[in-house]
C-alpha cells in the first residue's frame, strides 16, 4: 500500500513535539556550558563522559568558535604537546611541524570535538543567546541562565527570556566573557571584576590561561579566552593548546566539585 504524502502539519507537529521535549528535559542540568568553541566542546566531552548531564548553548548556528576562522582565514591552526593528546583522543589527525608543535585542520578539529561531545552524551542548542544569569544569595551564587533566541536578540526586540537552571555554569564565550560580564554588571553582590584581555604574549598566555581556569564565584566557572578576559591575561592567537587544556581542566574541577557534593 502506498504511503500517504507527508503533510505540512505533520512536519510541524514532529518538530514542536521533540523541540519542546528537549527544552523540558534540559531546563535543569548538572552543567550548562555557554559557548561551543574549543574549550567549551572539550569541557562538554569530558563532563558528559563522566556521566554529568551537560548542555552546551551557542549563540551562532554552528560549532567551533574561533577555530573556524583559523589564522586570519588561513586554513590551519597549531597546538602543542600535551594538548595534542586531547586531539588524538578524539581522532583528529596531527602533522608534526617541530618537536612538540603540531599543525591541525580546523574543520576536522571542529567536527571531531563536536561529534565526540555528542557521542559522550552532551546536548547542544544552537542559536541561543544568554540574556542574564539566575542569581541566588546565602551564599551568593550563579544558579543558571536566562536565554532568548539569538535572532530575537539581533533584531533588538524585547522579549522575556526562559530559564535553564544548572549546578554549574561555564563561561566559554571567548574574548568577551559574556556570562561573567553580565553577572558582573547586573549582580555586583557576586564581586566579579573583569580586568580585560591583554595584548599577545603566546607562550605566557598558554600557561596562564590553564592556570587560572576554574571557579570565579559559586556556580560560575570560566574556561578558554574568557579566563583571559576575567583575569587580565594576554592573548595567544592561533595556537589552541591552552583552549583544549583549559576545557579539560574546568571539566576536572567541576567533576570534583559536583560529584564530591553529591
Amino acid at each position: 500500500m502506498a504511503k500517504s504524502p507527508i503533510t505540512e502539519s505533520e512536519i510541524t507537529r514532529a518538530i514542536v513535539r521533540y523541540a519542546l521535549k528537549d527544552l523540558d528535559e534540559y531546563s535543569n542540568v548538572d552543567v550548562l556550558i555557554v559557548g561551543a568553541g574549543p574549550s567549551g566542546m572539550t569541557a562538554a566531552y569530558y563532563l558528559a563522559k563522566a556521566g554529568l548531564k551537560t548542555l552546551v548553548i551557542e549563540r551562532r548556528f554552528s560549532f567551533g568558535g574561533g577555530i573556524g576562522g583559523a589564522a586570519n582565514h588561513l586554513p590551519r591552526i597549531v597546538v602543542e604537546y600535551p594538548a595534542s593528546e586531547i586531539l588524538r583522543e578524539v581522532g583528529v589527525r596531527l602533522v608534526e611541524y617541530s618537536d612538540g608543535l603540531f599543525v591541525v585542520d580546523p574543520a576536522e578539529m571542529i567536527a571531531k570535538l563536536a561529534t565526540k561531545s555528542i557521542d559522550a552524551g552532551a546536548k547542544f542548542l544552537l542559536g541561543v543567546h544568554v540574556d542574564d544569569v539566575i542569581y541566588r544569595d546565602n551564599p551568593p551564587r550563579v544558579a543558571g541562565v536566562a536565554i532568548i533566541w539569538s535572532t530575537v536578540q539581533m533584531a533588538g526586540i524585547h522579549t522575556d527570556p526562559i530559564f535553564i537552571e544548572a549546578r554549574a555554569v561555564v563561561d566559554a564565550t571567548g574574548h568577551d566573557a559574556e556570562v561573567a560580564a553580565v553577572a558582573s554588571r547586573k549582580t555586583p553582590e557576586l564581586g566579579i571584576v573583569l580586568r580585560g584581555e591583554k595584548s599577545a604574549f603566546a607562550s605566557t598566555a598558554e600557561d596562564l590561561v590553564v592556570k587560572y581556569t576554574g571557579k570565579v564565584v559559586e556556580g560560575l566557572y570560566v574556561t578558554g579566552m574568557a579566563v583571559a578576559a576575567v583575569y587580565g591575561l594576554p592573548r595567544m592567537g592561533p595556537i589552541f593548546g591552552s583552549m583544549l587544556l583549559s576545557g579539560r581542566r574546568v571539566a576536572e574541577l567541576i567533576i570534583n566539585d559536583l560529584k564530591g557534593s553529591a
